[in-house]
């Protein structure tokens, strides 16, 4: 079976890891502030600070955000329950705008119309890893006095007019969770505009210490004096080991994805009962999905399992799930890619001769 996703780890993994296993230091430490380094060097991240998980970055760069009780988060519900859930965490009201149905991401049209003068920040999500209009979403936040919380869980190494992701917005969270570009099992990082967001986001994710203003005393313990609650949500040294590992090869693994991206896109444009996602060359996706529309879903589905190929919506529509309060009304553009969008596969394992079998049995009908 040709799987949708696939966990890489690199060869050289175990040992990588094995020798923070030696060392006997495995929680937080000098791996993950390599890692770090590491990351912002690979890919143009500002000031970026790991954490356990993309949900943590979401949740961390919401209250650096400044988000509270009552207040509006915009976001689109085309996403995975994360996104909304982290701002329930802080008893915040997710707000729900339409989507671009020829790339699934936020609609700014949308956005204008549901900004309120309860609206604290919006939320936009890079579906498959295509970049939202990001030029156009932070001119309007920043008009409104808004913060920009870029949910980038699918778009490590993605671009935008040649920068990177991570580093145009008040906040940036990325997901290093398994079936991710890059995994270090399970984590995340949330990548701050200031230095002054970056200084607390370190602090806030050890329960509000501080460890660099934090020297060991005489005692045995830290000095700190805890001023606002903090969470446990650092990264560990054996998490961080094997991203280090998965990091070395990363730049030969997008560039091979991206091949199969190209490939999908020149065999499938003309393809009968298919529309393929718009894409603009001022912006290079990610392409952790590879998604278009498709006639008669469910006879596609049905055709790529007989072959032994799995496809899936991935995700829908979020603010279905009752935790978010039913679904919002007049979301036209999201009710229509609901019922056709669909993705094939497109990862680290997938060879050429994959996808070419994946593009011939397509092109036999359905």
């Amino acid at each position: 079976m040709i799987n949708l996703f696939h966990t890489y780890i690199a060869a050289h993994a175990g040992e990588t890891i094995q020798k923070v296993l030696n060392s006997g230091f495995l929680s937080e430490g000098e791996t993950v502030l390599e890692f770090e380094k590491a990351l912002e060097q690979s890919f143009g991240f500002t000031n970026c600070v790991s954490v356990n998980s993309g949900t943590s970055a979401l949740h961390l760069a919401l209250e650096l955000a400044g988000v509270k009780e009552g207040d509006e988060v915009i976001l689109p519900a085309q996403t995975f329950v994360a996104s909304g859930l982290a701002i329930l965490y802080l008893k915040a009201i997710p707000v729900f705008a339409d989507i671009d149905y020829f790339t699934g991401n936020i609609s700014l049209a949308s956005v204008k119309e549901k900004i309120s003068p309860k609206t604290k920040a919006l939320l936009p999500v890079h579906w498959g890893g295509y970049p939202c209009d990001m030029d156009e979403l932070n001119a309007l936040a920043h008009s409104q006095g808004l913060k920009v919380i870029e949910d980038a869980a699918h778009a490590l190494g993605a671009s935008y007019k040649q920068k990177a992701i991570g580093s145009l917005s008040d906040f940036t969270c990325f997901s290093f969770q398994a079936i991710k570009h890059l995994s270090t099992g399970d984590g995340g990082a949330v990548c701050c505009k200031s230095k002054e967001d970056y200084t607390e986001a370190r602090s806030r994710r050890w329960f509000g210490i501080n460890r660099e203003k934090a020297p060991l005393t005489d005692l045995g313990e830290r000095a700190y004096n805890i001023s606002q609650a903090g969470y446990k949500y650092h990264m560990n040294n054996y998490a961080a080991a094997l991203g280090l590992a998965n990091l070395q090869d990363f730049e030969l693994r997008f560039k091979k994805r991206t091949q199969i991206a190209d490939l999908y896109r020149s065999s499938l444009h003309q393809q009968s009962g298919i529309r393929l996602f718009n894409y603009f060359t001022d912006r290079q996706s990610a392409y952790w999905l590879f998604g278009f529309h498709v006639e008669k879903r469910m006879d596609f589905i049905r055709k790529l399992k007989s072959a032994g190929i799995t496809a899936s919506v991935v995700h829908q529509r979020i603010d279905r799930n009752s935790v978010f309060g039913g679904l919002t009304k007049g979301l036209s553009a999201q009710e229509a890619f609901d019922e056709s969008q669909i993705h094939i596969p497109i990862h680290d394992a997938l060879s050429l001769e994959n996808a070419e079998y994946i593009i011939n049995t397509i092109k036999q009908g359905w």
